[in-house]
């Protein structure tokens, strides 16, 4: 095992392999460090019913896609583990498993130097493709939650027999809030949940799934400098639907008309008394207005294209709130258990390495820092609305790839003085400076 190498990728997910296909194909010599195993995160951050929101045929990565007999079902969680395997073992990246990176920096040379569990090692170009989502993020407020109530972070919730025998509340209806609350609720818990301003999306409008809809018309590979407020779109939660049971909607007005409490957000504790902010109603609201304004978009492609499509009749409210449920006694409801589906802090303190803004996020054009040689991949928006999920890493990866060599050639002409169209007679090299 070499100690220095061209390229060191950390992080050996889906975005960390796609990366390693690409310089593989084009002959860099790298290192793929992967803190625990491929489909690790997949494998233990995901509840026991988890599925994947985009259809399978979005499982698309360099290489290799999704060839199963249901491309327009979604993966369960130990399918994505497989994929996730078997691409890894169609190319056998150089990848160290179980090997964790706990400081990055740079060296006054200009070589990278990365301290792990297995050693030290340098790199002449390192490529962070350890997503966003780090640390479990639960709000201070957790602190003053009556003793005795079962509190866990979404990433530790498996299924409802986890929980004690009683109501449950759910702290925020992203996706993964939404369709935990919806776990309960199936399974016969009583649940509370606490609406954010997340969006949402209906799974099919006229004849087809929403994402297919929004991938022919282009949407996915909109780059982030068409939006008038790029970090705020990076910022942005996902849409919530869910690919249960082949695929449906989340109504969380359906879900309160069945008996689900909603509330607003979460505002204050005072012993057993939880009150709630009232913005129920608006949230609710803005979450509907996105959703058909998804539609509107749709139907006016439909037109201009002239695709003939089935009529479909929109969405009509199933359920409004009144003004009384902002205020939660969890004793008296038999609550015995919250969910902090709160999302994830971003963890880069171990890069030592000046390339974040005021919040923590890097600053970056297309994953290209201001640091010479230093990359992110696979955050969400990184160029596109695809940039984070499997559908669009590969696009990422290979600009990426493009980017590192041709800082590779520049370094190597710099260093040994020549210019490109160098007689390979006079300098062997100049055969691969132009293979690469």
């Amino acid at each position: 095992m070499s100690s220095h190498y061209s390229v060191a990728v950390v992080g050996g997910g889906q975005a960390g392999l796609s990366m390693s296909w690409f310089l593989r194909r084009r002959g860099v010599d790298h290192v793929v460090f992967e803190r625990e195993s491929v489909g690790h995160e997949w494998r233990t951050r995901r509840w026991d019913s988890f599925c994947l929101v985009t259809p399978n045929w979005q499982c698309q990565l360099p290489g290799y896609a999704y060839h199963g007999d249901d491309p327009d079902g979604f993966m369960l969680g130990a399918d994505v583990v497989d994929f996730l395997e078997k691409y890894a073992a169609s190319f056998d990246p150089p990848l160290l498993a179980g090997v964790d990176v706990t400081r990055l920096r740079r060296t006054r040379s200009g070589v990278f130097e990365l301290m792990t569990s297995a050693g030290k090692f340098t790199a002449d170009q390192v490529v962070i493709a350890t997503g966003p989502y780090h640390a479990p993020a639960v709000p201070r407020i957790a602190e003053r939650m009556p003793a005795g109530l079962t509190q866990v972070h979404s990433s530790q919730y498996r299924n409802p027999a986890q929980l004690p025998d009683g109501a449950v509340l759910v702290v925020g209806s992203g996706q993964s809030g939404c369709q935990i609350a919806e776990d309960l609720h199936l399974a016969g818990r009583p649940v509370h949940l606490a609406v954010g301003s997340a969006p949402r999306a209906a799974r099919r409008y006229r004849g087809r799934d929403t994402l297919a809809w929004l991938d022919e018309m282009g949407h996915y590979a909109r780059g982030i400098d068409e939006f008038a407020d790029a970090d705020e779109v990076r910022l942005r939660a996902n849409h919530y639907m869910t690919g249960r049971d082949g695929g449906r909607d989340i109504d969380l007005r359906a879900f309160a008309r069945d008996g689900m409490r909603l509330y607003g957000h979460l505002r204050d504790v005072a012993g057993p008394t939880l009150t709630f902010a009232p913005d129920l109603a608006g949230s609710l609201d803005a979450a509907d207005a996105v959703a058909e304004g998804i539609k509107d978009a749709i139907d006016r492609y439909i037109d201009s294209a002239g695709i003939e499509a089935p009529a479909e009749a929109r969405y009509v409210p199933v359920w409004r709130p009144d003004d009384s449920a902002g205020v939660l006694d969890v004793a008296a409801a038999g609550v015995s258990a919250v969910v902090w589906a709160t999302g994830f802090h971003r963890d880069h303190r171990w890069i030592e390495v000046p390339v974040f803004d005021g919040r923590g996020y890097p600053t970056h054009e297309r994953g290209v820092t201001g640091c010479p040689g230093l990359y992110f991949l696979g955050l969400p928006w990184q160029w596109t609305w695809g940039s984070g999920r499997f559908a669009g890493v590969a696009r990422d990866a290979e600009f990426l790839c493009s980017r590192i060599s041709a800082t590779r050639r520049q370094r190597f002409a710099d260093e040994v003085g020549w210019l490109a169209g160098t007689p390979t007679e006079t300098y062997p090299q100049a055969e691969w400076w132009a293979a690469a």
